[in-house]
């Protein structure tokens, strides 16, 4: 773009006559947004990260160390990630960090291209652990896992990674998660062969899952909290089996391994001792659309400024972004051109050639070009009619 007209673009979308649009965000953790604009401009709060250098006197100070066992919990709601390590016989908080941004709403992903961040019980080895590409501190959830695929969802490449953005990942900032990854490689290269990963709409108390009581997806939440709960109680991984659509729950012993990949667990037989598989045979019911629609495309009304507040409310915070649109006087919009295309493409000889003397110079040219492109169309075809032939008869 020249740099006059960059100017003159500036100018109409500043001092042209503007209409203002109010979107109001009207879901759980709005300041994601907020959060997205400060990484942008360099004023997001420290997240409490530890330097590497620092990292082996800060888990010597609570008696943990490096290599240990991990366990992370993600919560959505709040967007927050829980960093839990073994110490002795049980597991301890070392850190619990802000997640800058994750998409979507409360709820599970369902389909490739939703843009939701999934929910549930996810198990990392070393092959997940990615050393290449754009974040080279990251991880692979496995997304779909064993209790997606039995609900045919569809996904791939959800990380937890660095960077303010995603779409379906959990983006943590690359201070954090190089803590994350250099911990989770230690663990894996020492004592652990897998590490679960923990993923809840909220904090799975009374008080929350009531307050979410008439959600289309309280059913499926009831089976997550029965892993929230299990780990609330023993402080150790609980063991984690599918048993046809759902996922159920056999909580950790003391001195055993509890944090190995999805178990299937068949109702009938004996292995299924320990599960709890009262709901196995209860279907899971999901919603026709689960999601919010999309809202309808807007017409191309010219350039936009953006101005968000972010207004409390007595149930919750909503996010309310107004949107400054201007117009440019005198232009149709794309719409109205396009709908002029075909209405000009409709016209008969005798009327396009009055048409084109009485828009002037610059019409006339335009459409000289037209004629001139779509003539050489034509001489190349007959060209390319006359070698077929020609190839045809020697052939013969």
């Amino acid at each position: 773009m020249r740099p006059a007209s960059f100017a003159l673009l500036l100018v109409v979308a500043f001092c042209a006559p503007a209409m203002a649009l109010v979107v109001e965000l009207d879901d759980v953790a709005p300041d994601r947004i907020e959060r997205q604009r400060a990484f942008a401009r360099g004023v997001l709060p420290p997240s409490g990260a530890p330097d590497l250098e620092d990292l082996s006197e800060q888990l010597a100070a609570k008696g943990i160390s490096e290599g240990a066992p991990i366990l992370i919990r993600i919560f959505k709601a709040e967007s927050e990630l829980e960093l839990w390590m073994r110490s002795g016989n049980a597991f301890v908080l070392k850190a619990t960090f802000p997640i800058c941004h994750w998409t979507g709403t409360l709820g599970p992903k369902l389909r490739e291209g939703d843009k939701q961040s999934p929910e549930g019980f996810y198990t990392i080895g070393r092959r997940q652990m990615r050393h290449v590409g754009r974040w080279r501190e990251a991880f692979n959830l496995g997304f779909p896992n064993l209790h997606d695929k039995r609900l045919d969802r569809t996904g791939s490449y959800i990380l937890v990674h660095g960077g303010c953005s995603s779409t379906g990942c959990y983006a943590m900032t690359e201070p954090v998660a190089k803590v994350i990854h250099h911990l989770a490689g230690a663990a894996l290269r020492g004592r652990q062969e897998h590490f679960q990963v923990h993923i809840f709409p909220f904090r799975m108390t009374g008080a929350n899952m009531a307050a979410h009581a008439d959600s289309p997806w309280v059913d499926f939440w009831r089976d997550l909290k029965a892993g929230y709960d299990a780990f609330e109680e023993t402080r150790l991984p609980p063991r984690i089996g599918v048993c046809r659509q759902r996922y159920v729950v056999a909580k950790a012993s003391p001195g055993t391994r509890s944090d190995g990949p999805l178990t299937r667990v068949d109702p009938g037989k004996p292995n299924a001792a320990g599960f709890d598989i009262s709901r196995c045979d209860v279907p899971v019911v999901e919603p026709a659309e689960p999601l919010a629609a999309a809202p309808a495309p807007q017409p191309d009304v010219g350039p936009v400024r953006s101005d968000a507040t972010y207004l409390p409310t007595s149930a919750r915070t909503v996010a309310r972004i107004e949107r400054r649109e201007t117009v440019e006087a005198g232009l149709p919009s794309p719409v109205e051109r396009a709908d002029h295309g075909q209405r000009e493409r409709a016209l008969s000889e005798p009327e396009a050639d009055a048409r084109m003397k009485a828009e002037g110079p610059v019409r006339v040219q335009t459409l000289e070009r037209k004629r001139q492109r779509a003539q050489r169309r034509i001489h190349r075809e007959a060209m390319y009619e006359n070698y077929r032939r020609t190839l045809v008869g020697t052939s013969q």
